[in-house]
């Protein structure tokens, strides 16, 4: 899996004009997320914002810490949602995690603002990431039976669902435990 992506998101990056620099950036396999089909994990820069240019020395020199380690990040691949995607939705969420790497390496910081999804938009690359993993929880609409949320795990939302009103209809949410 890692190699195909890895080989993949070389080819995007050209054919995309993708700036990024591979090699800051590790790899590796997640057997265990639900919700997220992959991420970039990446030092936390207080200072940083996406738009301001990071000036990577100058963080360093401020935090005591080599530039090299600062600018390290790790592209976190899901290996349940590699084998649930197809082709085409597996490439658009590599498309999306190289630009959270070009705006980490550009800025220091990344996030899903207005910059990065015009820039996912260019990439022809996917925002949210389509659902792969059955929730434990499935919270629906009272009056029009919409799904309004899935949880995969126990929150207050579950817990408390009948204090919430769903957005489509404003009616009741009702909550229900998926069986396995």
């Amino acid at each position: 899996m890692i190699l195909g992506s890895r080989a993949y998101c070389r080819e995007a990056a050209r054919e995309y004009d993708i700036d990024v620099a591979f090699s800051p950036v590790d790899w590796e396999v997640s057997t265990r997320a639900k919700r997220r089909a992959a991420a970039v994990k990446r030092p936390k820069l207080s200072t940083a914002e996406v738009g301001e240019p990071m000036d990577w020395q100058r963080a360093a020199d401020r935090l005591g810490r080599p530039v090299e380690d600062l600018r390290t990040c790790t592209l976190s691949l899901t290996w349940d949602a590699y084998q649930s995607f197809d082709v085409g939705e597996w490439t658009s969420t590599l498309r999306h995690e190289l630009v959270h790497v070009e705006q980490f390496q550009r800025y220091g910081t990344t996030d899903h603002g207005p910059a990065f999804r015009e820039r996912a938009a260019a990439v022809d690359a996917t925002v949210r990431c389509p659902p792969f993993a059955d929730p434990k929880y499935v919270l629906t609409c009272a009056e029009c039976g919409n799904v309004v949320g899935r949880r995969y795990r126990d929150c207050k939302l579950v817990r408390e669902h009948d204090q919430y009103h769903s957005s489509c209809c404003g009616a009741d949410v009702a909550c229900s435990e998926e069986r396995e």
